[in-house]
């Protein structure tokens, strides 16, 4: 189950919001969409040829807000200038529902951030791969620390968001027992998990924390005082902790995707300069932090 910033634990890398598949396409979109299908000269696959429609979460730091503010924000403003089109947001909270009411209702034409593999979608290329991470406080002794099987972290207090995957390995690892747990699925007008869980790390309630890579680069970026973040890429059993991100697009629109493909290759510089900005820690196919991270 994959909520919007969080991947929790499923055979494959879903959204939250992917909880039950609905395909719900108005009447109205129907011939388009049977257009789209059969690759007829001429077919529509967008709502609108001359908008960027994006569906996206509106209190999502640091992937997207109702300001702009996120990098997939900025990442879609990238793209809708190089399409020459402007750019428009269909935002609905990123949990149960969201793809059946925003992407499949041809109330939008693409999601920005979708873990490949995860077929309630179709996916494009991957536009970057990262992982789970370990954050701790640089001068702890904790920075050296690249796996949950290291003993330096018995004894360890440990935030985690309840049922994403690193919560496996630290059952496998016997490191529950001073284990704080964080909601995965709240209301984002008022629960923040990631940010109380930053929080706490500064405060020195807990010893390391353990968030999904774009969020933990982004709070360690923004955070009052050094923080190590370090990818969690040497786990040697449970669940996968390394995804590769793409973007989301109905399966009926196979020009659609074809055009965000050149797209993503055309501006794959500038895409990872973002994703960079924003201290995302990024992954190249050997596991190591790409070069100037």
């Amino acid at each position: 189950m994959y909520r919007r910033g969080q991947l929790a634990i499923k055979p494959m890398p879903f959204r939250a919001d992917i909880i039950a598949f609905a395909l719900v396409i108005p009447v109205f979109f129907g011939a388009a969409t049977a257009a789209a299908q059969t690759g007829e000269e001429g077919s529509i696959e967008l709502v609108d040829p001359k908008v960027l429609r994006v569906c996206a979460d509106p209190r999502d730091l640091p992937f997207s807000n109702e300001a702009g503010e996120g990098f997939e924000n900025k990442i879609a403003a990238l793209l809708a200038h190089k399409l020459g089109k402007t750019l428009a947001y269909e935002y609905y909270p990123g949990a149960t529902g969201f793809v059946r009411n925003t992407l499949n209702a041809h109330r939008c034409d693409v999601i920005m951030g979708m873990p490949q593999g995860d077929d309630i979608v179709q996916g494009t290329n991957p536009y970057y791969r990262t992982s789970y991470a370990l954050i701790s406080k640089q001068g702890a002794g904790l920075e050296p620390i690249e796996s949950l099987e290291d003993s330096r972290l018995q004894g360890k207090r440990i935030g985690i968001i309840a049922g994403t995957p690193p919560a496996t390995n630290l059952a496998v690892n016997g490191l529950l027992e001073n284990v704080k747990s964080f909601p995965l699925v709240v209301d984002t007008r008022f629960d923040a998990p990631a940010a109380a869980m930053i929080a706490d790390l500064e405060g020195g309630r807990i010893d390391a924390a353990l968030l999904w890579g774009p969020i933990a680069g982004y709070f360690a970026k923004h955070s009052k005082i050094p923080l190590k973040v370090t990818p969690l890429v040497k786990e040697t059993s449970g669940p996968r902790m390394i995804y590769r991100i793409g973007m989301g697009v109905r399966h009926s629109d196979q020009d659609w995707k074809r055009l965000l493909n050149k797209l993503i290759i055309e501006n794959q510089a500038e895409i990872i300069a973002i994703l960079a900005s924003y201290g995302v820690p990024l992954l190249d196919e050997n596991n190591a932090l790409l070069a100037g991270q």
